[in-house]
């Protein structure tokens, strides 16, 4: 088959052809229709994951057709059109056992634990808890884009910010993360504030549901200014970038026992941000992590798809073919782009 890798971190990436996979008795292979391009893939390259080992095949926002089942799946077949979390549960946990996947004790990650989807093929284990069937009306594109940045952003909004209609809702980045969970806060009634450095993304934004916007780039005070637009501050804020000053802005601009979801990878040179304590303290503000979310959870993203209520198709840039992405993976941390690039030509 043929994949993009690379064999070494921040070396040149290149398509070339693989072995294809088997399937284990517990999982399935894939074809890969569509992946997304995140940043999280930037990362991957970049070295910045541990669990990496070279040579690697990156991608993990995915959809697929299965081709090869497992003797032990029972619940999908060949021919199934599926997506998958990007965080992946072995099932024998106790995290597992409680309900809770998406910080699984032994997870998998595609492009990360083992190789992804920017390839024609992938295998995927343990498919009967972590596979998502996909209804005919969602194509495939869309599909591919719920897999990170989308699942990701609504267990953010909805689970850990548990936002109310009517609240002051902040996100700090507007890549695809950001984007969606704008998309994902407006719908469910919150008034968002959106804050970038990019005047095109800020428009989208506006676009996608925000009330109102603030150009972090220009701001002479970005917590002020939020402040001041959600008349004390915001209920919930994300950090949908993952940058110590994303970070800071996001729990800064909390009003009083305001809750801060940090959303966006923090790596590298922000794996360990400074925060303002005397705020959190003080002010009772919580903070809280948000990693992905369980398969089992789909259906209700679906459903509000299905009917109109979400449209992450929206959040689409471009498509680009599997030769075009390894020019454009290095180039991820510039945010050029004001939504998502799908590969969907393999």
């Amino acid at each position: 088959m043929r994949a993009a890798v690379f064999e070494e971190f921040k070396g040149e990436i290149v398509i070339k052809d693989v072995p294809s996979p088997t399937p284990e008795n517990h999982g399935v292979v894939l074809e890969i229709k569509a992946t997304g391009m995140c940043l999280s893939d930037w990362h991957a390259w970049q070295g910045h994951d541990e669990d990496i080992i070279l040579p690697h095949v990156p991608g993990h926002e995915l959809a697929g057709e299965i081709v090869a089942v497992g003797k032990d799946v029972r619940n999908f077949k060949v021919g199934d059109r599926v997506t998958v979390p990007f965080v992946g549960g072995c099932g024998k946990c106790y995290e597992c056992h409680s309900g809770n996947h998406q910080v699984c004790d032994n997870q998998s990650q595609p492009g990360f634990t083992h190789w992804g989807s920017f390839a024609q093929y992938m295998q995927l284990n343990f498919a009967d808890i972590n596979l998502v069937k996909l209804p005919q009306e969602i194509s495939n594109e869309t599909a591919c884009i719920l897999g990170c940045r989308f699942i990701t952003s609504f267990r953010a909004v909805v689970e850990q910010g548990n936002i109310k209609g009517g609240e002051f809702v902040a996100v700090h980045g507007c890549g695809g993360v950001g984007l969606s969970a704008i998309m994902i806060a407006s719908a469910m009634g919150a008034q968002v504030i959106a804050v970038d450095i990019n005047d095109k993304t800020l428009q989208l934004a506006k676009d996608l549901g925000a009330v109102a916007t603030v150009n972090g780039k220009t701001s002479a005070d970005v917590v002020g200014e939020v402040k001041e637009l959600t008349k004390g501050g915001a209920h919930v804020s994300l950090d949908a970038l993952g940058s110590q000053i994303t970070c800071f802005n996001s729990i800064s601009n909390l009003r009083k026992r305001g809750k801060h979801v940090q959303v966006g990878l923090m790596a590298g040179d922000h794996k360990h941000p400074q925060v303002p304590m005397d705020k959190i303290i003080a002010n009772e503000l919580e903070v809280l992590g948000s990693h992905g979310m369980q398969a089992y959870k789909y259906a209700e993203i679906l459903e509000m798809i299905r009917v109109g209520t979400l449209a992450p198709q929206k959040l689409l840039d471009r498509s680009i073919s599997l030769e075009e992405s390894i020019e454009l993976l290095p180039q991820m941390n510039q945010y050029k782009s004001s939504g998502i690039t799908v590969i969907n030509s393999f």
